[in-house]
Order: structure tokens, then sequence, then C-alpha cells
């Protein structure tokens, strides 16, 4: 199969895998999803040709340099004559990474993959080498509607999301980057993001909220409406408030959760004005001790659990809310307070450690990788 060794070529040896099998592919009974592990150091990748009729696919490939195929695959190649193969195919989501990936290479792939109906893209543990090649005049990669990035690295510093940009349809509505190496973006060459309603920026502990200034370019996420900064490095809520003011954003729901805030005003920022959508702010776990100062006049959500509130908050303190949850708060263990909101206790146990704190994404990962391993 012509085809089936272009595709392998490109896409297969981008993983790794932390557990050895002796086979490196494995296929669910449904033929939903499909897992290749190529820690081999002469990998079978023609074992990949079960994963052809998969929805889901997970590839991993030992951490390997991938410079050896760029002398195997003809990148300039038309890719016309596979469109009703790859149309044919019933990927909706991939999963590729730790490798280290030229990035033509990289962007040769999401040009084969714009012939297909992948919906969901996601690459961590890469390091991407090299130099992009010169965009075409329209987008040719896949139409993605959520594009996910760990840990991926980019010779091109941060100029990386707009090349990225190049190979992606317009139409992208989820944008997650975690650890990564580089949120300071290059905002004059990003285009705007027109559908993009949903960017996580959690795990970048680095970030804080100069950073935050430098990633939220301005005029480019006009229909934003879900913020995440868990883990982010904030440090006050009207700090954030003045990134968000900077960069005209106006989020309908903010997940401040998982960072060491502290409950006083940013000086720079006291007199902030928080965006007129913003409906939904999340506050928990973030080893409060009170009730921050600066906080939105009127809030449909506010989520102040697993904090560490010794009592129970004043009036004045407190927003107009509608939905009020203060659950794991020491307060509350004495029966101190209850109050007349409606408290969520969907959720009654916290972990307050500093482990829990810093990795706010890793228990959910690890329970995705559970139920995948068991199919």
């Amino acid at each position: 199969m012509e085809f089936a060794s272009l595709l392998l070529l490109l896409l297969l040896p981008l993983l790794r895998i932390s557990a050895a099998t002796e086979e490196p592919c494995e296929v669910d009974e449904d033929v939903v999803r499909c897992a290749c592990n190529f820690t081999d150091p002469q990998p079978a990748w023609d074992s990949a040709l079960q994963c052809i009729s998969a929805l889901q696919v997970e590839i991993r490939g030992g951490g390997r340099s991938l410079d050896e195929f760029l002398s195997r695959v003809d990148l300039d190649a038309n890719p016309q004559q596979y469109v009703e193969v790859l149309r044919a195919l019933r990927l909706r989501r991939l999963t590729i990474g730790a490798a280290q990936v030229p990035a033509p290479l990289l962007f040769g792939a999401l040009r084969v993959l714009g012939f297909s109906r992948l919906k969901e893209l996601t690459l961590e543990d890469l390091e991407v080498t090299g130099t992009a090649p010169p965009p075409r005049l329209e987008a040719t990669g896949p139409a993605l509607s959520t594009l996910s990035l760990r840990n991926v690295s980019w010779a091109s510093g941060g100029a990386w999301l707009a090349d990225l940009q190049h190979w992606i349809k317009p139409g992208l509505k989820v944008l997650n980057i975690a650890q990564a190496h580089s949120l300071a973006f290059t905002c004059d060459q990003i285009r705007v993001f027109p559908t993009l309603a949903t960017l996580d920026l959690s795990d970048n502990p680095a970030l804080g909220e100069r950073g935050l200034i430098a990633a939220l370019c301005p005029g480019k996420f006009p229909a934003l409406q879900s913020l995440a900064l868990r883990n982010a490095g904030m440090q006050t809520p009207t700090g954030v408030c003045a990134a968000l003011a900077s960069s005209g954003v106006q989020p309908r729901q903010l997940d401040l959760s998982h960072n060491p805030l502290h409950a006083t005003s940013n000086p720079d920022s006291s007199q902030c004005i928080w965006p007129d959508k913003l409906d939904s702010l999340n506050l928990s776990s973030a080893g409060l001790k009170q009730v921050p100062k600066g906080l939105p006049a009127k809030l449909g959500v506010l989520d102040l659990s697993c904090n560490q509130l010794n009592r129970a908050p004043l009036p004045g303190e407190l927003p107009t809310v509608g939905n009020l949850s203060l659950h794991g708060n020491p307060f509350l263990a004495l029966g101190a307070f209850q109050p007349q909101e409606d408290i969520k206790n969907s959720v009654p146990a916290c972990a307050h450690s500093a482990l829990a704190m810093g990795l706010s994404g890793t228990l959910a990962l690890l329970q995705g990788a559970q139920r995948f391993a068991r199919g």
C-alpha cells in the first residue's frame, strides 16, 4: 500500500510509551482505539497498519530523532492521488509525540492529514527541530476542532504558534497548551482565531501574570468563552484582571484554581474592571485563608472550595453570587457556617498538598491512560 507507507513514514515514529509490550500495537475489540509502542531499536512500523480502521490512534516511538525520514519522504509530493483513501479513514483523534521531529516532517504530516476527517490532535513530548517550510497561500492541514500540546519545544521559539496556525484550517474551537517552553508569542504574526471558544494554559507554572499578557495577543481571540489557568503561576485575581483588560479578551468562565493565590489586591491593578461577560470564577485549591479583594461585583458561580478559610466569609467580602461553593474549607468542618447559597458538594474531599496543587492535570491524564489501557 503506497499510501499507507507514506502516511506511516510521516506519522508513526513520533511517540514514546512508558511500558514495553511484546506487540508494538494493540487494538481494542471494537477497533475504536489503537495504541502503538515503538520502543524497539528496529521498530516494525508496518504493524501500525492495524490502526488503519481505528477512530482513536495513539502512537509512541521511543523518543528517537526522525531526521533519517527526511531523505525517505517527498514532502513536496502532491497528496491529491490519496484523497479518496484519506477521506475513507475513520480516524478522528490522533496522539503523537516524544521524539525529535524535523519541522518539515511534522508540517508535511499535517498537510497529508488535511485530506482526512481528523478532528482532535494531541502533540506530546516533542522537540520540533529546524525551520518550518514556507506557508502555502491557504491552510492545507486538518480541520481540527481541538488541538492539545504538552511539553513541546520549537526551534522557532515564540513564532511556533504562528507557524503551526498556517498548517491547520480555520475553525479551531479548543486550544490546550501545557508545559510550554515558550508562550511569548510573536503576536503580529498570529492570525485571528475566529472560532476559538476555549483556551487552556494550565500547567505552565512559569507563566505568571506578566507572561499571560504576552500570551493573550490582543484582538486574536474574539470568540473566547473559557480561559483556564490552573497551576499557571498566577498570584492575585486582580493581577489576572489586569492581563485580561490589556488583551481585551472577554471570557465567561475563568479558572484560577491550583494557583498559590494571595488574598490582597495587586496595587497596580486594584482598580481593574473585570470583563462584563465574566459569569464563573474558580478559585478552588488556591491556599486562600480569606476571600481575595477586588473580585467582580456580581457572578453566577464562585468556587472557593478546598481552600484554607478558617472563618465564614463576611457579607462585604463576597460579591453578589448565585452559586457559591465553599466545601472543603476548615471552618465548615467545625459546623460554623451554613450558607444560604446553593453550595456544591460534588467533590467533598480536597487535596491540599503542594504536590496536588502543582500537578493539576496529572490525575486526569493518569485516569485517562488507565481507561485506555483497560479498553
